[in-house]
């Protein structure tokens, strides 16, 4: 793991996720977003047991973190976080967010990654109520909301569920970031921001266009 640290709560940062980027040309892609000055990089594990696809581990995580400086934002959708966290912290994820949906220990698992040096966080999926997060919530570094179902991208951004947001940043307060994941795009960005979100995931909108950078920059202009 490298020592890089997971930015102050309040400021928006844009984070890219690889789920949408040409997997063939990852570092390549990686060197494209850090020039537009993002700080970190979403990166999306998948087990197709807890979701319905399959995408990478951490030998791959590990080759990306020799070919970047950015904050390793590793998103676990996987049954069973506890028995590849550690492997994931080796491999030089930064941030591990599991989901509340896998885990009847949750502070098990916050702790244990605390213990390896690694930042913490807790992930709703749509149809999970934020209730289920409530206590565990404050002892987070970033809590994820997800506004899709996981395991694809290019999925249609779900307002209603968004509104989520509200409620967890009223139970985190000011100090632990709030991440929103699944299909922001500058036009539902001023939303989620003004529900209290400061971490924007973003794959296709970013992926999807030819020119990476000035779509990143969209999503930034959205959310000033």
């Amino acid at each position: 793991m490298s020592d890089l640290q997971l930015p102050k709560a309040g400021t928006i940062e844009i984070v890219p996720s690889i789920l949408s980027a040409d997997f063939a040309q990852l570092a390549d892609e990686l060197a494209v977003i850090e020039s537009a000055g993002v700080r970190m990089v979403h990166l999306d594990i998948m087990d197709g047991h807890f979701v319905p696809n399959i995408t990478i581990g951490p030998p791959v995580v590990a080759k990306l973190r020799q070919h970047s400086k950015l904050f390793f934002d590793c998103h676990l959708m996987i049954s069973e976080p506890d028995k590849y966290i550690g492997h994931f912290v080796e491999a030089g994820a930064n941030h591990i967010t599991f989901h509340i949906e896998v885990t009847d220990e949750p502070k098990k698992l916050i702790d244990k990654l605390h213990k390896l040096g690694c930042t913490a966080g807790i992930c709703v999926n749509p149809g999970t109520p934020v209730q289920r997060i409530e206590k565990i919530a404050p002892l987070c570094d970033m809590v994820l909301v997800m506004t899709v179902h996981p395991g694809f991208g290019a999925q249609k951004f779900m307002s209603e569920v968004a509104k989520k947001v509200i409620k967890v940043r009223k139970i985190v307060g000011p100090d632990i970031r709030v991440e929103v994941d699944g299909g922001i795009n500058p036009q539902n960005t001023p939303t989620v921001v003004s529900y209290g979100a400061d971490t924007l995931v973003a794959g296709n909108a970013i992926f999807a266009k030819t020119d990476r950078i000035a779509a990143i920059n969209a999503i930034r202009d959205a959310a000033k």
